[in-house]
């Protein structure tokens, strides 16, 4: 068996390209201990003058496991770039693993068993409402055998693509099902929107890139936009990258082929233009595709239940740590490579549109 990703170790290496680059350091503390007791942070590090008009921001562990193919890229971007390029008013912002629960404890989730991409709603307002869900929840809760058999049946009556579109959408009630959304905002949510006070509510501009693995074509990474409705700044993601660029609108009853589920809501990228209104921002997302999506559903559905009723120290435990690590940052050498290479030429383009400005 492989070694399994170490949080402390990837943080280490990300604080090490920052130092590099002679970068200003901001660490968030989050309130609960990794798997071997050791502290947890989301770091925030900014390459140039903090009080930049414009701004590139990249975001890695939104959903935690997903983090380390986001580290690697960051650390990247970070080597490879020539500080004697950097404009004035410009600036690089580099958000290190925004669920830093999840990425050490190699959970997709976070400390409340919450899919921080459902997490981000205005709870001023009656959270969304996913009815049909609830004669599903029996495949992710209560006695495992039973469980198989609902899920069983429902994949032979109502088949993978219907299940896919109702729990995927996400849910609000159930704290211990899947996909959930949560009740209130998160440590993630609340630390975000500290960031964006903090370090992004001066701009004028910000091209920002949410990197995410498991869902999607084999190694194939996607440029997706992804935002409830289309915004202005559209048209400027358009003329940046043509065809590459996928706009995906959310919502009820909307559908997309890419893998990235269109009937939920609570996504960073709409929380981040609701946020900063007088910004023009364009709120990208690279998607980097697996394994089939029936397949990440039995691989995320069995860590569900094994924190729900298992010991994730066990042999077997470890045993299906491996498997959804392998779900969500494949160890194939070529699947790598390829990922990493065309993230960063995702990176150049947008970061030359943005200096052309």
């Amino acid at each position: 068996m492989t070694n399994l990703p170490h949080y402390p170790t990837q943080r280490a290496r990300f604080l090490a390209a920052v130092k590099r680059q002679n970068g200003a350091l901001t660490s968030y503390a989050h309130p609960l201990p990794g798997p071997q007791g050791e502290e947890l942070f989301t770091d925030v590090a900014i390459i140039g003058d903090a009080n930049a008009s414009r701004l590139m921001l990249v975001i890695s562990g939104t959903h935690g496991v997903e983090g380390y193919y986001g580290s690697d890229c960051q650390i990247a971007w970070l080597d490879t770039f020539n500080l004697t390029a950097l404009p004035a008013d410009t600036a690089i912002v580099m958000l290190h693993l925004l669920n830093p629960w999840g990425a050490a404890h190699l959970r997709r989730v976070n400390e409340d068993n919450i899919d921080l991409n459902r997490n981000f709603i205005d709870f001023s307002q009656p959270t969304p409402a996913n009815p049909a869900y609830a004669a599903w929840h029996g495949i992710y809760h209560g006695e495992r055998a039973r469980a198989d058999k609902l899920l069983a049946d429902a994949l032979n009556s109502a088949g993978w693509p219907a299940i896919k579109r109702v729990v995927e959408a996400g849910q609000y009630g159930a704290a211990d099902g899947f996909f959930f959304g949560g009740q209130q905002p998160g440590w993630s949510y609340r630390t975000l929107q500290t960031i964006i006070a903090d370090h992004l509510s001066q701009a004028k501009t910000i091209i920002s890139f949410d990197l995410h693995t498991g869902a999607g074509a084999w190694g194939h990474p996607m440029l997706l936009s992804i935002a409830e409705q289309r915004f202005a700044a559209h048209d400027w993601g358009k003329e940046i990258y043509g065809e590459w660029l996928t706009l995906l609108f959310t919502g009820a009853g909307r559908d997309s082929e890419t893998g990235v589920t269109a009937t939920a809501t609570g996504y960073v990228s709409q929380f981040l233009l609701t946020s900063l209104p007088e910004t023009q921002i364009l709120p990208l997302v690279v998607e980097c595709g697996t394994y089939p999506g029936e397949e990440m559903h039995r691989r995320v559905r069995d860590d569900h239940w094994l924190h729900l009723q298992g010991d994730p120290a066990s042999e077997n435990g470890r045993a299906i740590k491996q498997e959804l690590v392998e779900g969500f940052w494949p160890a194939d050498a070529d699947w790598r490579a390829l990922v990493a290479f065309r993230t960063q030429q995702i990176f150049v383009r947008g970061w030359r549109a943005l200096i052309d400005l």
